[in-house]
């Protein structure tokens, strides 16, 4: 059985009832989320969702799985004080890459797709997002942040705020979707460091360039320049690298082909095949 980061307690309790009909339970966990419940970053609905989770849903499928299935090197290093028994299983490219042709139009797609728990890093890059809308207006925007996205972005023309979808729906609009450039800022904080890379596959999916926080996890797989841009902790960087992408449309069209070859190497699905193989055989 595999339960993927909680579990409704009507479920949770009849699982914990008949355990024993069951063989082994995997929980698979994206996210740390203790530190979510005290990053104040995050909006406080969120923060207190994650608190009740952390108080009185995560232990008991702590002691419920035989094995806790992580996303990355460090959300495995903080789980290991909860449980015994945690592997690292990294996401996996499971929809297609898209042809490029759309690097041809006039017009330039920039999105951020991140939840409303990226809204802090999200709003760290404002000034970035402006200063491009204002100097580049054959720019269009997509916040997909709905109503949880920031007012100095949603009153600007050429910035569309849909709302955010369920993981199915967006697994479908992103295969449609086509961006040139994708940002995915990533601020200092416990709960980022537990993220994964997987941003880098979903702008991949979407045939565009990733800019990217330069620290771990996007510092792991990403080489600035060649199949994305890594930029620091500063509001004008994210500028110049908006900037160089929008100003070199070719160079632009090159590292999102480059991406998406990157993307197809660490995102090999076949990984992901093997290491669930490997358990059924047991």
């Amino acid at each position: 059985m595999l339960i993927t980061r909680s579990l409704k307690e009507p479920w949770l309790g009849w699982l914990e009832r008949h355990r024993g009909w069951f063989g082994e339970i995997y929980y698979l966990l994206d996210d740390d989320l203790l530190a979510a419940a005290r990053d104040f970053s995050v909006p406080e609905e969120y923060r207190l969702r994650m608190r009740e989770l952390v108080c009185n849903v995560q232990p008991r499928l702590f002691t419920l799985a035989d094995e806790v299935v992580v996303c990355s090197e460090e959300l495995a290093r903080v789980t290991r004080h909860h449980h015994p028994r945690v592997t690292i299983l990294t996401p996996a490219l499971i929809s297609p890459l898209p042809d490029y042709e759309h690097h041809g139009r006039a017009r330039c797609n920039i999105g951020f797709h991140g939840t409303r728990a990226h809204l802090g890093d999200l709003e760290a890059i404002v000034p970035a997002i402006q200063a491009t809308h204002e100097h580049y207006p054959q720019s269009d925007f997509e916040i997909m942040l709905g109503e949880n996205a920031p007012v100095s972005l949603k009153e600007l023309p050429r910035v569309y705020c849909p709302a955010a979808l369920k993981w199915a729906d967006f697994l479908e609009y992103q295969r449609g979707r086509r961006l040139h450039v994708g940002l995915a800022p990533l601020w200092p904080s416990a709960f980022n460091r537990g993220k994964s890379w997987i941003k880098v596959l979903d702008i991949s999916v979407m045939g565009g360039v990733g800019i990217y926080s330069a620290r771990p996890p996007y510092a792991d797989v990403v080489t600035d320049g060649r199949d994305g841009l890594l930029v620091e902790d500063d509001a004008l960087a994210w500028q110049e690298g908006l900037d160089r992408l929008l100003r070199y449309p070719r160079d632009t069209e090159r590292m999102a082909k480059a991406a998406g070859k990157m993307a197809a190497d660490i995102g090999n699905a076949e990984k992901a095949r093997e290491f669930w193989w490997q358990r059924t055989k047991g």
